[in-house]
């Protein structure tokens, strides 16, 4: 099978014919072997009855059902999962997302050989509230993942090989940062089309401030895990022995100053009034926190079944 189309959705069933009738259309011109699979994530309208309607006359639509709203990323971890097509395109349901920009998506992982290719809406229909914040976080995802070429890493229209979707696991709200999951995966080939943004024909926008904090703090855990996942201490146990070697020296240095005086015939004071034994002694303690959160964390790194989960290309 040529392409497998990934469409998660929530609450879009007025959009949906109207976007498989532009997918088939699209298929068919260009001669590919395909098929839809719509992924509906808790949906409270009738976007299931509409998925059971396409699917009831065509063969290529596949369908999965949540119980309740999950999120985007348990949609398209399971999306993955189903997905049979040598090139895995994803997209919206709300029509944002061109169908007619998949024949050169498609082109570009079999032709140019990419491992994924990430749509940018350079040109975008969206009020400044919405455009203003997503231009920061994403030069913020940009300098922190190091893929610098790309400008818009939340655009839902991309297209993968087959051996990207399913070497990666796209959790919690990841999918924000799928092109950082497959590069930490080992697939360095990630390239970036201008494609056209239209704007919302039918329903109302999911979008909400909440996102750009959580995905702030997402980026962070990424980042975090991509560099000290399997190896916490060198992050824990650096900074807790920073802190405690500091405590030390300050400790020290206010224990020297007391010995000075009293040599010397000064006025002194204890040691417990000074205000840097305190300060000292925090940093000592914290330090030995830190230390022994990175203890723990090896250890439960170390005992991990997926330890030495590591990505093999090929073998001969």
């Amino acid at each position: 099978m040529d392409i497998s189309v990934v469409i998660p959705l929530f609450n879009e069933e007025d959009s949906l014919p109207e976007l498989y009738n532009r997918i088939e259309q699209v298929m068919n011109d260009n001669g590919f072997s395909f098929e839809v699979i719509f992924i509906n994530d808790g949906s409270t309208d009738h976007s299931w009855k509409v998925i059971e309607g396409l699917k009831a006359r065509s063969e290529h639509i596949k369908g999965i059902k949540f119980r309740r709203n999950y999120g985007k990323s348990p949609a398209l971890y399971c999306g993955f999962k189903t997905a049979q097509g040598d090139v895995v395109i994803t997209m919206d349901a709300d029509l944002q997302d061109s169908p007619e920009e998949i024949p050169e998506l498609y082109r570009m992982i079999k032709e140019e050989g990419y491992d994924l290719v990430s749509g940018w809406k350079k040109k975008r229909y969206d009020p400044l509230s919405k455009t203003l914040p997503t231009k920061i976080f994403n030069a913020t995802a940009r300098r922190v993942s190091g893929i610098g070429n790309l400008h818009d890493f939340n655009c839902g229209l991309k297209s993968y090989r087959k051996e990207v979707v399913k070497n990666i696991e796209v959790y919690g709200e990841m999918h924000r940062y799928i092109p950082y999951l497959a590069k930490s995966a080992g697939f360095q080939k990630i390239g970036e089309k201008v494609v056209r943004h239209q704007a919302r024909k039918y329903g109302k926008t999911k979008f909400g401030v909440n996102r750009f904090v959580n995905g702030y703090l997402d980026l962070t855990t990424l980042w975090f895990l991509s560099r000290f996942g399997i190896k916490p201490m060198h992050f824990f146990g650096l900074l807790g022995s920073l802190m405690f070697v500091l405590g030390i020296i300050a400790v020290a240095i206010v224990g020297a100053n007391k010995l000075y005086a009293m040599y010397n015939g000064m006025p002194y004071r204890l040691v417990t009034d000074s205000p840097y034994f305190y300060l000292a002694l925090t940093s000592m303690i914290i330090g030995t926190q830190l230390f022994l959160t990175g203890f723990l964390g090896e250890l439960v790194s170390r005992n991990a079944p997926e330890r030495n989960d590591y990505q093999i290309e090929e073998t001969i």
